[in-house]
């Protein structure tokens, strides 16, 4: 059974309803196909709604779709009533989360007589835990980001400015083997490491400043997420301190991942010891969130997540501090949660490193 067949079967389908999807994320992992269109999905159908550049993409990438090209004066909409109706398909369940006002009415108004209820984010639901070739992937994506990071190490001196950096570290994920950015690289030398999503600029690095480097490469579809902190010559004596203290609520929390732990409960273990040095004020965000197919995926290790951790789920830990003024720190490992505990799938140090 496929992916589209346990979507549907886990979707418990009523009789002449269908499954339409919008997604991309989600199209590439139901059908491996990677361009633009729609997919819909019934008892008797897998079909790919594309136009024709992509028309022969989709026919290799999925050779188990039948696929439609739209032209000119028939919409992908319009192709989707015709397959509805060609099937006896009266409901679909769609990406209610992803699709807009403006996207809704027109689906509504070529696909008149058909009723529209929410997916609920079930393939969301079945992507949380990762098969065996996801895993190879997401590992072979970690190992590319890790392999730029002992690069960049020998790169960075003072002079440089942080977006000299990002494009030389973007550059060596490429030559290594990535097949784009999981993200936009973050690069954050001395002050701007007190933004936690700062944008690489033209500040030059000084001796003595901290430099937050937050990237990840994407390999056949799976991304790499980790950060580290670096220091260029002696880092000022609370920047260090800072240091140590991400440090520690970092590997106690990775420490505690395990299947069936609750997420509230291991974001809280980094935030009480960050509380408990006097910076807790200093950390807003939450203390990692799970990835794959998109850097950004659930379930969240957060004060307010009520999820468990599932055996195959990857997740991030990465907390951090952010002084205004001062700078910031932050380390992340992505690490996938095993039959007893957790194992990090970036394999570079998490100890100080001074260049």
């Amino acid at each position: 059974m496929d992916r589209t067949d346990r979507l549907l079967d886990r979707a418990g389908l009523a009789s002449r309803e269908g499954i339409l999807i919008h997604k991309p994320s989600n199209m590439f992992y139901l059908s491996g196909y990677t361009g633009e269109g729609l997919l819909i999905a019934a008892p008797g159908l897998k079909a790919i709604v594309t136009d024709s550049r992509y028309t022969e993409q989709a026919q290799r990438q999925s050779p188990g779709f039948e696929i439609l090209t739209i032209e000119t004066g028939v919409s992908h909409f319009t192709l989707a009533a015709r397959l509805c109706a060609r099937q006896g398909i009266h409901s679909l369940r769609y990406e209610d989360d992803h699709v807009t006002v403006k996207g809704y009415a027109s689906m509504q108004a070529a696909m008149s007589g058909i009723i529209f209820t929410s997916l609920e984010n079930l393939p969301e639901q079945m992507r949380v835990v990762k098969d065996g070739t996801e895993l190879a992937l997401m590992q072979k994506a970690c190992d590319i980001s890790c392999k730029a990071f002992d690069y960049i190490l020998g790169f960075i001196k003072p002079g440089q400015t942080e977006k000299q950096i990002e494009l030389a570290l973007n550059f060596k994920m490429f030559e290594l083997g990535a097949e784009t950015l999981a993200f936009n690289t973050i690069v954050a030398a001395g002050p701007n490491g007190s933004l936690p999503h700062a944008i690489p600029g033209e500040r030059k690095v000084e001796s003595g400043d901290m430099i937050t480097l937050d990237f990840g490469a994407k390999y056949q579809g799976y991304c790499a997420d980790m950060t580290r902190t670096v220091a260029v010559g002696k880092p000022k004596d609370e920047m260090r301190r800072i240091y140590e203290i991400v440090l520690r609520a970092q590997t106690t929390s990775q420490d505690a991942l395990a299947p069936g732990k609750n997420c509230v409960d291991i974001d809280r273990i980094a935030r009480d010891i960050i509380a408990g040095e006097g910076y807790g004020q200093f950390f807003g965000h939450g203390l990692g969130h799970s990835l794959g197919i998109d850097v950004h995926e659930d379930p969240r290790l957060s004060p307010v997540s009520q999820a468990k951790l599932e055996t195959n789920l990857v997740i991030t830990v990465e907390p951090g501090i952010y002084v205004p003024g001062l700078g910031g720190v932050r380390i992340e490992n992505s690490c996938v949660i095993t039959d007893t505990a957790a194992r990090s799938l970036v394999s570079a140090p998490r100890e100080l490193i001074i260049l």
